[in-house]
Formats: C-alpha cells, sequence, structure tokens
C-alpha cells in the first residue's frame, strides 16, 4: 500500500536496498522514505543485521582413524557499512559459510588423534573462526563468535571408551576395597592382639592377688593359732573351698549333675572316708 504512494517503511535492524531502473542506488536506513516509481526507483529487497546463527555437522577422521562428528555453531551478521556487498555477492550465504567450516575441520581434525580433538576443540573453533572472518569480510558479513559444541565419535567407539572407562573404574574400586579389607583386618589383629594382652594381665593379676590372699591367710592363721604348719592351713583352706562349691551347686537352681571321683581308686578312697566317718560318730557316742 505504501509502495501506491511510494513511501516504504524499513524495520529496526533491518536496511532496505533501493534500485533505479534495476541498478543499485543506494542503503536505506530504517525509518520512512519516498520512493518514486515514475523516475525508476523500486526496493530491491530488505537485509537483516541482527546476529543469526547457523549450526553445522561436519563429519571427519581423526589421526588414529576415529571417525566423529563435529558440531560448529557459527554466529554472523551483516555489516550496515557494507549492506550491498551483503545483498548483491553472496545468493547464499548460509551454504557458503557452512563450505568454509567444512574445509577448515576437515583440514585441522585428521591431525588430531580422538583425545587431542576433545582437549583442542578450542583451538579448532579458533582457527574456522579465523578462515571465516578472512573470507567473509569480503562479502560484507561480520564473524562474530565461532563455538565447537560437541564433538560425537562413532556409536561403537563411544560404547567402547564407555566400557574402558567403566573397566578403569571398577580396577580402581576393587584395589580401593581390597585395601580397606586389608586395612580392617589389620586394625582386627591388632584389637584381638591387644585384647588378649590386656585378658592375660588381668588373669595374671586375678591369679597373683589370690596368692596374696592365701599366703596373708596363712600367715595370719598360723600367728593366731600356734602348732600349725602351713601344710595343715592350706588342707583346711581346700576343704572350705570344697564345701563352698557344694553349697553353691546346690544352690543353683539348674543345677543337674555333681561330678565325683569315679575310678576303682577314687571309690575305695570315698568308702574309707565314709568308714572312718562312721567309726568317729560311734567313738563320740560311747
Amino acid at each position: 500500500m505504501g509502495q501506491a504512494f511510494c513511501c516504504i517503511q524499513v524495520d529496526q535492524s533491518n536496511v532496505a536496498i533501493k534500485e533505479q531502473f534495476g541498478k543499485f542506488d543506494e542503503v536505506l536506513e530504517p525509518g520512512c522514505h519516498c520512493l518514486p516509481w515514475c523516475f525508476g526507483s523500486q526496493l530491491a529487497g530488505h537485509l537483516s543485521l541482527r546476529v543469526q546463527q547457523l549450526d553445522v555437522r561436519c563429519e571427519t577422521k581423526t589421526k588414529d582413524n576415529v571417525f566423529v562428528t563435529v558440531v560448529a555453531s557459527i554466529q554472523y551478521r551483516a555489516l550496515a557499512e557494507k549492506a550491498s556487498d551483503a545483498f548483491y555477492k553472496l545468493s547464499n550465504t548460509r551454504a557458503q559459510i557452512q563450505a568454509y567450516v567444512f574445509d577448515v575441520i576437515r583440514a585441522s581434525v585428521p591431525k588430531l588423534d580422538l583425545d587431542s580433538t576433545f582437549e583442542q576443540k578450542n583451538e579448532i573453533a579458533k582457527a574456522v573462526e579465523e578462515e571465516l572472518e578472512k573470507a567473509m569480510s569480503a562479502y560484507g558479513f561480520e564473524i562474530v563468535q565461532t563455538l565447537i559444541v560437541d564433538i560425537e565419535p562413532d556409536e561403537h567407539v563411544k560404547r567402547a571408551m564407555n566400557e574402558i572407562n567403566a573397566a578403569s573404574r571398577m580396577r580402581l574400586a576393587a584395589t580401593e576395597k581390597a585395601e580397606a579389607e586389608k586395612i580392617l583386618q589389620i586394625k582386627r589383629a591388632e584389637g584381638d592382639a591387644e585384647s588378649k594382652y590386656l585378658a592375660g594381665l588381668g588373669i595374671a593379676r586375678q591369679r597373683q592377688a589370690i596368692v596374696d590372699g592365701l599366703r596373708d591367710s596363712v600367715l595370719a592363721f598360723s600367728v593366731n593359732v600356734p602348732g600349725t604348719s602351713s601344710k595343715d592351713v592350706m588342707d583346711m583352706i581346700l576343704v572350705t573351698q570344697y564345701f563352698d562349691t557344694l553349697k553353691d551347686i546346690g544352690a543353683s537352681s539348674k543345677a543337674s549333675s555333681v561330678f565325683i571321683p569315679h575310678g576303682p581308686g577314687a571309690v575305695g578312697d570315698i568308702a574309707s572316708q565314709i568308714r572312718v566317718g562312721l567309726l568317729q560318730a560311734e567313738t563320740a557316742k560311747h
């Protein structure tokens, strides 16, 4: 409708290309412009000055014969001062940029092995950006940023790399587990040795206390009862302990048996003791 009145509108971040009788005339900035068609003026087209992004997927081979797909993101824009070059010199800007990206990546990656390709992706991106900047500036375009956003090895290679990584981690985990078990066994052995050592000290001190107690008892009995020997005192203590043991066994509700000497000699000794006891009782009656 505007062109019917010889007026056109150019939006912000855009420029328009004006031609007169089919020849480039000027670049129209954003705003309203008069375009008298009766004098041969016409609008050839619009050109965006916004930053645009092109994602390029390039398949190539590394130095160690691994096929990878490199994904590059190219951010570019047309220059307002070179709008005529950007409009007229290239018919397909995206295809042109893609061709340069393919050329640089396929020249750089085959010089590197797979691990180095991952490590030097910034250098690859820089090489692509320098080549694009040098080539596209002549056509009125500026390369704002070039990024290598992804490097995808072949699926079989990726699976093999994951298996290698998993095996390495499992080997490390097994080593750590074995080391932990070794430490546990050492600590357990040290604890057992320390426990036995302390138990031995306790038993030794207990026996020493028993010996000291018996010695004190013998000495005290010998002092208080003149004429008794150490053997007499020990026999009395043993008999006392014997009866105390019988008393404890009888007092226990869970006791169900008493062990006594069962050999022939022991039977004779028990009979002799019973007979002597009966004779002593008869003598006491008379």
